[in-house]
């Protein structure tokens, strides 16, 4: 049991630390952070029960908009409504990289909290293919996600709104794709190593620039 939980726990911790570590300018309070996590961990439950109703009942029969649009947009919407209403507006969410450290945290909850069930059901076997493929994409999306929100939080300009809506559409579109390219059955193999490869430059692409508006936001603040 110990080596299960381990393994479900380790990849959401790694994932993380690392962009946790990339945030050299300022340290975000862990207790937020942590609370944020929690969070992502809850709203695993709610999301799971509906999904089994909407199965065991049949109210959504298309395979295509069950498994891409409903369990997409429920996903992220959650995500996304955790960061929204408990975090946006909070004291502590202070600069722009903050949005990508809450939107991760939010997220690897929920990531991690799915691979531990999944592995509770499946088996250790499957823990490094989850640990690549969902655990890493629920981190990312969840960067995607953040980096709007800081976007959208310390905009001077009119585009606030803009932003945040791209904050729920961004990661909600690439989690289409993601989620799509699983319906390839015979296939998609083949079409995820590229897929993954664009999301990781895509988020390291948004997390490179949340590091410079940082910067620029602790120089506007005489901070640095």
């Amino acid at each position: 049991m110990f080596i299960l939980l381990s393994a479900a726990i380790a990849p959401g911790l790694a994932l993380f630390s690392y962009f946790y570590l990339r945030n050299q300018m300022a340290t975000e309070p862990r207790k937020t952070l942590f609370r944020t996590f929690i969070f992502g961990l809850l709203i695993t439950f709610p999301i799971m029960f509906i999904q089994y109703v909407l199965q065991e009942e049949q109210l959504i029969t298309n395979p295509f908009l069950l498994n891409v649009v409903f369990s997409s947009t429920m996903e992220e919407f959650f995500k996304w409504f955790i960061i929204f209403a408990f975090i946006y507006r909070h004291v502590e969410f202070d600069d722009p990289y903050d949005g990508i450290l809450y939107g991760a945290a939010a997220s690897l909850g929920f990531a991690t909290m799915e691979n531990l069930l999944y592995l509770l059901t499946f088996g250790i076997d499957t823990a490094f293919m989850r640990a690549l493929l969902p655990v890493s994409s629920h981190a990312l999306f969840g960067v995607v996600m953040g980096y709007y929100f800081g976007k959208s939080k310390f905009t001077k300009n009119n585009r606030s709104m803009e932003y945040l809506v791209l904050s729920i559409g961004a990661p909600l579109l690439l989690h289409f794709a993601y989620n799509s390219i699983l319906m390839f059955e015979d296939y998609w193999v083949y079409l995820i190593a590229p897929f993954m490869l664009f999301l990781w430059w895509f988020a390291l692409r948004k997390v490179k620039l949340a590091h410079e508006h940082l910067i620029k936001h602790l120089i506007e603040q005489n901070k640095i």
